[in-house]
């Protein structure tokens, strides 16, 4: 098998390579190996499928060494070549979708990664692009769209990026327009606070919007909350970080939960979504989950 580890240089705090590097050398078992460092995002998956397209008979496996980010550019690589599979080395600031399987420090050994069970995970297309953990907007793309403007800051970069994000989102994104059909079935009457789609759980290093997620059955979650006051939102802020606000009644009125294969979202001019973090606009974006499409890795415990 070749293993590639896919690093970025700018994930986190700080630069991962010298981490990875010390890491490899450590290993007692002699693989084969590459290490790729893309200048950029487009880099990173190009970089991948040009490998994967030359070398259509070998068993690669990719490392994701970095965040967020790194993860859903090498998920996007590798969709659509079963020679390829993925695994991750949790290096980012956020490290959002491996929280699905609990322990972050499992993903933080590169042995556990070398070793660990290989298993099917959905997918999701948006568009022509994709995303593993969450496709979100409203409330949730101001907040992205801010934490890419400051998250490499100095103080209020790194982990104090998204609180900061949220805050200003609290003051200037509570009311989007667009409509949402989850597979034909309009949520809403054109105005929504926020909306998430995932088949991850968390978004934003510590907010479990969807605690009922699976990421291989085919399904998507759809957690749309209807405009709600500032003060209502503070108070709904607990339950959405716990994981318990779809079963909190005081704030029924004010979510709607669906489990779709298909979402169809129409927004206006200069409507955009954040996909696992990164901005995509469009006034129609369609998002469809692609079951069991990749293979990833989940680390030797």
């Amino acid at each position: 098998m070749k293993h590639i580890f896919i690093v970025n240089t700018v994930a986190g705090e700080h630069s991962c390579l010298d981490e990875v590097k010390n890491a490899i050398a450590n290993e007692s078992e002699v693989i084969d190996y590459e290490i790729f460092t893309p200048n950029s995002a487009k880099d990173n998956i190009s970089q991948i499928k040009e490998y994967l397209e030359a070398h259509p008979d070998e068993e690669v496996r990719f490392y994701a060494c970095g965040g967020d980010g790194t993860i859903n550019k090498v998920a996007s690589g590798i969709y659509g070549y079963p020679n390829a599979s993925m695994a991750v080395l949790a290096y980012g600031s956020g490290n959002d979708y491996i929280k699905y399987y609990g322990d972050l420090q499992m993903f933080r050994n590169v042995e556990n990664a070398m070793h660990g069970t290989e298993t099917k995970v959905d997918i999701m297309q948006v568009n022509d692009r994709f995303a593993l953990n969450a496709t979100h907007f409203g409330l949730d793309s101001v907040v992205a769209k801010t934490m890419n403007k400051i998250r490499r800051y100095p103080v209020i970069g790194g982990k104090m990026c998204y609180p900061i994000a949220v805050l200003k989102a609290f003051f200037t994104g509570m009311r989007t327009k667009c409509t949402v059909y989850a597979d034909g079935e309009k949520l809403n009457d054109g105005k929504i606070c926020l909306c998430t789609i995932a088949n991850g759980r968390y978004v934003g290093g510590s907010y479990q919007c969807a605690p009922r997620s699976s990421n291989e059955d085919g399904l998507l979650e759809v957690c749309l909350i209807k405009p709600v006051s500032r003060l209502k939102f503070a108070l709904l802020k607990k339950d959405y970080t716990n994981g318990t606000h779809l079963d909190n009644p005081k704030f029924a009125q004010y979510i709607v939960y669906r489990r779709a294969k298909q979402v169809v979202i129409e927004g206006g001019k200069g409507f955009c979504v954040s996909l696992d973090g990164e901005i995509l606009k469009g006034e129609r974006i369609v998002v469809e989950d692609k079951m069991q499409a990749i293979k990833f890795i989940v680390p030797k415990s």
